[in-house]
Formats: C-alpha cells, structure tokens, sequence
C-alpha cells in the first residue's frame, strides 16, 4: 500500500537557523531520502518552495478566483512530502517518524487511493 508522508514545519522558524542548522538539516534529509531509497520503500517526493510562491485556485459560479499564498494562515504550512510503499500502517508511521522535521514540525500520514491514468 502507498502512503503520502506530508511535511509540515513552519517556515518563518526554518528562516531563522543559521546556514549551519539549515545545512545539518538538509545533510539529514539527505541520509533519510537515501536510507528509504535502499530500502525499497520510497516512490517519490519533493521538497516545495515557501508558500510565499504559493497560489490558490477556486472556482465558484464558473468564475476562478486566483489568490497569493496559501488557502488557509496556519502554524505549520506544507513544506513537502514522500510517496512510500508500506505493508501496513504501522510500517508507514514508522518511516514518517524518521523524517528530521517530525522533531519540529509534523508529517501527516496518509493513505493513497490509487487510480488508473486516464489515456490521451
């Protein structure tokens, strides 16, 4: 079974670190990616730019309604995110608690629904 790991932090705090901090967490993301890579679990993911560069897009009464930022001011925004394959649950928490920003932030587990691509 798939499951998206969703990473939230807060970015004013990533701001904050040093080029040092900033570098160590980067060097640890880096050893997770590789770690989840070998063992076969990891499916994709991306790290996603500030919600500064963030648009949001609605539609009501057929009229789209383009907004800056993200759809809601939170504590955390969504900084990125893991595709894994995990047996279970169980097995996909486990992961998800060895992401670095789960010490500072929080990562969402979610399972997929998998569907088929439409062909064109």
């Amino acid at each position: 079974m798939q499951y998206l790991l969703l990473i939230y932090s807060d970015e004013k705090q990533w701001a904050k670190q040093s080029e040092a901090e900033r570098s160590a967490m980067l060097q640890e993301y880096t050893n997770f990616s590789q770690s989840v890579a070998r063992s076969g679990h990891l499916r994709g993911g991306n790290e996603l730019h500030p919600t500064s560069k963030a648009l949001t897009v609605r539609v009501r009464n057929k009229k789209q309604a383009l907004t800056d930022g993200p759809f809601a001011e939170t504590k955390e925004q969504l900084g990125g995110y893991y595709l894994i394959e995990a047996k279970d649950q169980d097995e996909a928490v486990a992961i998800a608690a060895r992401i670095p920003s789960a010490r500072v932030g929080c990562i969402e587990v979610r399972p997929i629904i998998p569907h088929e691509i439409p062909s064109v």
